[in-house]
């Protein structure tokens, strides 16, 4: 991924420095179970630690001519330690090595980006509980519908991160195995109990069953999380997209007192920090299909699924973790005009409160669809005329020969779509 969407900290687990420390640390607690069970000499574990030393450059150097990375690191290695680096890598097979250490990358990752969600989930409850009792109007289709209020807005989102940070962890777990099992997974020249040492020093799991590659159902799922916390931050930066719009003005971006706008039009304040994330979202679920289509490979193994990961394991990582942080920012500083908020609910005159009066002829013996027809046939009369839907409701003698002007009154009343806030608060933030 540019730099313009990277993080170090993210960036660092996909350097070339730290997937050969990897391998190396994967070789020695290979060798280091080979010494324990006497299959290679003792102290080889020790030399090599104390000699071997990554060299970026010289591992590329060398693989430009024998065209297989592991090879070249192995020479690397080999150029420093003597004779004892000729020990490691007995019995195994490349992918033994790359498919542990591309776990191990990918639970450094996800590490990282659980934390992320987790400083995300703080910032949303934050807002959340402060504009708990903030009122908005409540859109469906694009169209007013009901009250609700800006906090109850934001609790969506945190019970959906919420879920988000429990599937994280999930597929966390599910990319966390470890193979050392030999060609086509057959423990033909590795003893199983390498497999098993390796796994604890690395704090992995065993791979149950593996066809000299690890399944890539796992790594599959893992990109699908990834995909779906993608579409989380895209309904919440689509959401404040939206309630920018000059017309709505009831949320705005942070906006620095130097920034500027558009080349053009200097009145310009544009959402440009959740288009970006829009935009990013689309690249890290771009990774799911590819991640899809690597489970299904050639008999026990083939290569298909190795250029598509050297690609996915970096960008769609990287970028979610860059993405979180935006949306971490926009929400911790946004704009709310709960000013604005109550422009908008009074913008329609009162037809927001339709349904309680439907409810409420229906309760007073109306069939529902007679009911549904004299209530709409007002509440058009007021869209049409941009008039008050109250008064619209005093002149029809259908309805005021069902609901006295006192109970009529009562039902334009804003408490009644929040009194049960609290109820939603606690079902949601008591865990």
């Amino acid at each position: 991924m540019i730099e313009r969407y990277s993080r170090k900290e993210l960036k660092r687990i996909w350097e070339d420095q730290n997937r050969y420390n990897i391998w190396l640390q994967i070789e020695l607690a290979a060798a280091a179970a080979m010494e324990k069970f006497k299959i290679i000499p003792k102290g080889v574990v020790k030399k090599v630690k104390s000699k071997s030393k990554i060299n970026v450059k010289k591992i590329s150097k060398i693989e430009e001519k024998v065209r297989h990375d592991l090879i070249a690191f192995l020479t690397s290695v080999a150029e420093k330690t003597g004779k004892e680096g000729s020990f490691l890598h007995k019995g195994l097979t490349s992918s033994d090595v790359l498919d542990t250490c591309f776990n191990l990358q990918l639970r450094q990752s996800g590490l990282i980006l659980l934390s992320d969600i987790e400083a995300l989930l703080k910032s949303i409850k934050k807002q959340a509980v402060k504009h708990k009792h903030t009122l908005c109007i409540g859109r469906s289709h694009g169209i007013h519908a009901e009250p609700t209020t800006f906090g109850l807005k934001l609790l969506t989102f945190y019970e959906e991160f919420s879920r988000n940070y429990d599937r994280l962890d999930s597929a966390i777990k599910e990319i966390s195995t470890c193979a050392i099992s030999g060609a086509v997974g057959t423990f033909a020249n590795v003893d199983p109990r390498i497999e098993k040492f390796v796994a604890n020093k690395l704090k992995l799991k065993i791979e149950p069953i593996s066809t000299q590659i690890i399944p890539r159902d796992r790594h599959a799922y893992f990109f699908s999380v990834l995909g779906i916390i993608a579409s989380s931050m895209e309904r919440f930066a689509v959401e404040i997209r939206h309630l920018q719009r000059t017309e709505v003005s009831e949320v705005q971006e942070f906006f620095k007192s130097k920034q500027m706008g558009s080349s053009a039009m200097p009145h310009k304040k544009n959402p440009v920090l959740s288009e970006n994330l829009t935009g990013l979202a689309r690249l890290i679920r771009a990774s799911v299909i590819p991640a899809l289509e690597n489970v299904a490979l050639w008999h026990e193994r083939d290569i298909s699924h190795s250029s598509v990961e050297r690609n996915i394991g970096p960008d769609a990582t990287i970028t979610l973790d860059f993405a979180l942080n935006r949306l971490n920012e926009i929400i911790k500083s946004m704009k709310i005009s709960s000013k604005n908020m109550k422009r908008n609910l009074e913008l329609t005159k009162g037809l927001l409160f339709s349904q309680r009066v439907l409810l409420e002829l229906t309760s007073k013996g109306l069939k529902r669809q007679m009911a549904y027809k004299i209530v709409q046939k007002c509440a058009m009369k007021s869209l049409e005329n941009n008039s008050s839907f109250y008064n619209s409701l005093l002149k029809d003698k259908k309805i005021m020969g069902k609901i006295p002007v006192n109970t009529l009154k009562k039902l334009f009343d804003f408490s009644y779509h929040t009194r049960k806030i609290d109820v939603i608060f606690k079902r949601i933030l008591k865990r």
